[in-house]
């Protein structure tokens, strides 16, 4: 469990991870904007209302990886034929997940915790708030996603959530970042 000097340090290093990922990143993300924009109609954005720390909505930023007017699903419920070419490589290298760096600059999210879930995913909602996952900001990457859990399976995808934050630590966060850089774990899959 994050102490108070951990809770200042894993804080600490988000911001100024995600103020120097937006400065290094911006000719990544203005690009990625634009091949977005021309491979399908619609926006380069995605915003979607996720459930955050203490059950407080926010609205997660991604770049847009489905065809415009696809339902609004969590990504195992997604349907391989409304993911767009680009969007199937973007997913691939976990591309689509780097606006959300604007959210870590927020609070609303950071670097490492609990991957955030739809409002409508009453199940995983249910069985993470039974183990007080929700005492914690949501993550960009998670310990749940590098071992391949995903929210089609709430109470083991809850389980892992929780083993993380008893165990949550700075270095741990920094080893799990790294793994996730490394292109390890699978994150949310898109259905068959």
């Amino acid at each position: 469990m994050l102490n108070g000097f951990n809770r200042s340090l894993k804080r600490l290093f988000d911001i100024c991870a995600a103020c120097l990922g937006l400065l290094v990143l911006a000719p990544v993300l203005v690009i990625l904007m634009v091949l977005v924009r021309r491979s399908s109609p619609g926006g380069a954005l995605f915003l979607q209302e996720r459930v955050g720390r203490a059950e407080v909505p926010f609205v997660c930023i991604k770049f847009r990886t489905m065809a415009a007017g696809s339902p609004s699903v969590g990504s195992h419920d997604a349907a391989l034929s409304w993911i767009t070419p680009l969007g199937r490589k973007l997913r691939a290298y976990k591309l689509d997940e780097l606006p959300q760096l604007i959210n870590v600059l927020r609070g609303e999210m950071s670097f490492v915790g609990p991957r955030p879930c739809l409002p409508t995913q009453q199940d995983v909602i249910a069985a993470r708030r039974k183990r007080n996952v929700f005492s914690v900001r949501p993550g960009i990457t998670g310990l749940a996603q590098l071992q391949g859990i995903d929210m089609s399976t709430p109470e083991a995808l809850a389980e892992a959530d929780a083993r993380y934050i008893q165990k949550a630590g700075f270095w741990q966060d920094i080893v799990l970042v790294i793994s996730t850089l490394a292109g390890r774990g699978t994150g949310d899959a898109a259905a068959k």
